[in-house]
């Protein structure tokens, strides 16, 4: 009679290519016991059996069974799933591989979207279409203030109202004072959203409508320069005959939160025209 094989854990980790960790956990679970634990030393043994389950394990997680499934799977000694089970496993798997694609799709827009922000040329006519906007205004003491306004005010109390923003994203801001200023900005940022939420203190919700034309121009640069391109779009406006017809925005691509060289910092002036 052929003595039985026993591997210690290292062993059978080792040659099973599994973490001890993993195995600890799977003994934890009561998935995978070792077949013997010394009483004197703690050292835990793996039979040439327990190969095979935890090959079994592997499939089955693989397919998409959780641990908990597979335990149940060995309690009941099946072992192998129902058709029962295979079949509800086949629709959770078309589920969430249609949720895969319409993410690949938002994915995919985004990039492009992008990349057509990116080479875009320097002045171009749009449209801008109606949105919803989930919207804050406030008096700032300076332009500085306008990111950790939006990273500690805005963007928590959107995540908290449940705001869903479409891909690929558009944000931008509107100054509201009439003149120049550096310190005491009356600024309304705006971010598109999905659909019209509950106002709060801090965010009310607002329908903008469309924009029919919409001078568009790139400024690269820290946002101290603006001025510099809003001179060279009115004077693109005046050559080609435009008058401004409402608020300017200023739509924000690349910034402090993705990009530390100011010098790099993308975003798109759109002034209303007629």
């Amino acid at each position: 009679m052929s003595k039985k094989t026993k591997l210690k854990i290292g062993e059978f980790s080792r040659l099973m290519q599994v973490t001890i960790k993993t195995l600890r956990h799977y003994e934890q679970k009561e998935l995978l016991l070792p077949d013997e634990v010394d009483e004197w030393t703690g050292y835990r043994y793996y039979s040439i059996d327990q190969m095979q389950r935890l090959n079994t394990i592997r499939d089955l997680q693989r397919l998409g069974f959780t641990l908990d499934e597979i335990k149940e799977l060995h309690e009941d000694d099946s072992h192998t799933p129902s058709i029962r089970q295979l079949d509800a496993k086949i629709n959770d798997t078309e589920a969430q591989l249609q949720q895969l694609i319409a993410r690949r799709e938002r994915l995919l827009n985004w990039r492009n979207s992008r990349k057509e922000m990116k080479t875009m040329e320097k002045f171009s006519i749009q449209s801008l279409p109606e949105i919803i906007v989930a919207s804050h205004r406030e008096v700032i003491p300076n332009y500085a203030a306008l990111g950790p306004m939006c990273y500690e005010k805005i963007g928590p109390e959107m995540q908290r109202l449940g705001c869903k923003c479409p891909p690929p994203g558009y944000c931008f801001t509107i100054e509201h004072h009439k003149e120049y200023k550096l310190t005491d900005i009356d600024i309304e940022y705006c971010e598109q959203v999905e659909e019209m939420g509950q106002d709060s203190d801090i965010i009310q919700f607002k329908r903008l409508p469309a924009i029919p034309k919409a001078l568009c121009m790139k400024h690269i640069g820290p946002y101290e320069r603006f001025y510099e391109s809003y001179t060279e779009a009115f004077r693109y406006m005046e050559e080609h005959g435009y008058k401004i017809a409402g608020h300017p925005r200023t739509c924000y691509i690349d910034g402090a939160w993705n990009q530390e060289d100011p010098e790099k910092w993308l975003s798109i002036i759109q002034i209303p025209i007629e």
